[in-house]
């Protein structure tokens, strides 16, 4: 049940990695206003809240404003729908959410990984799927980010996008993105060394039952 300090490490790193990801995904955060503007239209948008003070229509096709944070899928946002979901936006929910995903199928693994024996035959199989699901993760995550750090505060999307910052939780989806790549880095070296030791065994054991299998010949012949 001992895990190596390279093991206990990554495991710390994709729990730390897992948090912050939770964290950016449930957060109303992604953009924000600067505070600057008396009356901004606009206060901050997450992946699923959205929150508007006297938002109105910018093609002024409907007498109705909108205020308070709501759920970005709410039914009165239809007014607005091409103004909040632009395509880019879209694809940061569906690569995000991906991430989330394979993050808790990640954590599945982390925990057979913490509970299991190295004897076990898929010890080492555990430890590749893990770094291998966080790594996807991470990608899943780091192109998340990219499309929303280029399109998230231009001036095609919140009014008063000069007034517009990227929020805290994105630079906390960063954090969980870095701790993602390093973790999935020693969850794969780790396997690498159970891999290695493994074969050294087998052939050692190979060479002990070769060594003694002639001793066994000479002694029936004996008989």
């Amino acid at each position: 049940m001992a895990k190596s300090r390279n093991g206990l490490t990554a495991v710390g790193l994709s729990v730390l990695g897992t948090l912050f990801v939770l964290l950016a995904f449930c957060t109303k955060s992604w953009l924000v206003t600067d505070g600057k503007l008396e009356h901004p239209k606009f206060e901050r948008i997450g992946l699923w809240v959205v929150c508007f003070k006297d938002f109105e229509d910018s093609h002024h096709w409907y007498d109705t404003k909108f205020g308070n944070c709501w759920w970005v899928f709410e039914e009165e946002y239809y007014i607005i729908y091409d103004v909040l979901f632009k395509g880019f936006y879209i694809a940061v929910q569906v690569w995000f959410s991906i991430c989330v995903l394979l993050t808790i199928c990640g954590l599945f693994y982390t925990s057979l990984y913490m509970y299991l024996n190295r004897a076990v035959e898929h010890y080492v199989k555990i430890l590749f799927t893990a770094g291998g699901l966080y790594l996807a993760a991470a990608m899943c995550s780091t192109i998340a980010l990219i499309m929303f750090g280029i399109h998230g505060d231009s001036r095609v999307w919140m009014p008063h996008w000069e007034h517009n910052d990227i929020g805290w939780s994105y630079g906390v989806a960063v954090a969980g993105t870095i701790a993602f790549y390093v973790s999935a880095v020693l969850y794969i070296i780790e396997g690498r060394v159970h891999k290695i030791k493994r074969k050294k065994i087998a052939i050692q054991r190979a060479n002990y039952d070769y060594d003694i299998e002639p001793h066994k010949q000479s002694s029936h012949t004996a008989i």
